[in-house]
């Protein structure tokens, strides 16, 4: 009874070992599915997807062997049962059971199906039995045909999408480096500028009646422009009547 005892609680250790093993290679596929469901490729999710296969065979290798305990035979059965919290069962479960009630019990101990699923299992299984061999044969080349349709849709997909990226990969040149650096050196050192002579005087644009004048040149004055003389002197005599004279 004792080495029977050692071998169960030998087995119990190594299936929960798998088991660990099983729930972090899970793990780690839903957290890329869910966080690099962008970038990820089909290669390493068949990677990942062949990690969990093989904890798995390897669980049901070990359940198969000869010297292990026969499981079937054992029943469980609850020795304590509280509605307090239970620190030991919240670092046994990881925090997803706090408490282990009368409530719960028959949740986490039974051995069948809940009553309902079953029930809708059975018609399942009884609908897809009475299909016959015929109707059967033409769902599955509908199916097919579906899948197909699909595949190609995808594929096409595909080939414009792997298109759009390699155009917008392309660099268009938009410019000129030659402008470019003509632009930077007129702008930070001034070459290529054309300046305006110190003997010169640029008027603004814009304001009538005023000419630019060149200042220096010898024989010439600067001449402050007004309204030009008349050469013709007129005498107009205003006449001073009076409306009533």
């Amino acid at each position: 009874m004792q080495r029977e005892e050692k071998q169960l609680e030998m087995f119990l250790d190594n299936s929960l070992s798998k088991l660990k093993d099983l729930k972090i290679a899970i793990g780690q596929m839903i957290q890329k599915i869910e966080f690099e469901h962008e970038t990820i490729n089909w290669p390493t999710f068949l990677d990942n997807f062949a990690l969990i296969s093989s904890h798995l065979a390897g669980l049901s290798k070990m359940l198969s062997l000869e010297y292990t305990p026969p499981i079937r035979n054992l029943t469980v059965l609850p020795l304590n049962l509280s509605p307090d919290v239970d620190e030991r069962l919240v670092q046994a479960t990881e925090g997803r059971l706090p408490i282990f009630a009368a409530e719960i019990v028959p949740d986490y101990l039974r051995t069948k199906p809940d009553p309902s699923a079953e029930n809708r299992m059975n018609l399942h299984e009884a609908k897809a039995n009475a299909i016959t061999n015929e109707a059967a044969s033409k769902q599955v080349a509908q199916f097919n045909k579906i899948v197909s349709h699909v595949f190609d849709l995808i594929s096409k997909s595909r080939d414009e999408w792997e298109m759009e990226s390699l155009h917008r990969n392309v660099r268009t040149e938009t410019c000129n480096q030659g402008d470019t650096q003509t632009l930077v050196k007129a702008i930070a050192l001034g070459i290529g500028l054309k300046t305006n002579s110190p003997m010169m005087m640029q008027q603004p644009r814009g304001v009538p009646g005023q000419v630019p004048v060149q200042m220096g040149s010898p024989g010439i004055q600067p001449m402050q422009l007004g309204k030009m003389p008349s050469s013709i002197k007129t005498n107009i005599k205003s006449a001073q009547l009076h409306p009533y004279r």
